[in-house]
């Protein structure tokens, strides 16, 4: 179980992530600022846990930070598709 500051870094990493990445993409995977906000959070959270588990003795903050903000960009990306996607057909 992580800590509240552990939850907080990636929370912060995850909105990062998925606000860059918004805003770098704008068009056909970009999902606004309202939906790429929560999206990048809870996908911040997500990954950063999974790589927790994969590698525990990766736990500097930097890594955490990186790992979270990395996940929150991909993952929100990977929403942006599946949504434009659904949308075309």
């Amino acid at each position: 179980m992580p800590d509240t500051v552990n939850l907080i870094i990636w929370l912060i990493a995850g909105l990062a992530g998925g606000f860059a990445v918004g805003d770098l993409l704008k068009g056909d995977f970009d999902l606004g600022p309202t939906q790429s906000a929560p999206a990048g959070a809870v996908d911040g959270v997500i990954g950063a846990k999974i790589f927790q588990l994969l590698i525990p003795s990766f736990i500097p903050i930097v890594g955490q930070i990186i790992a979270a903000a990395a996940s929150g960009a991909a993952l929100t990306v990977v929403i942006g598709a599946v949504i434009r996607r659904r949308q075309r057909r």
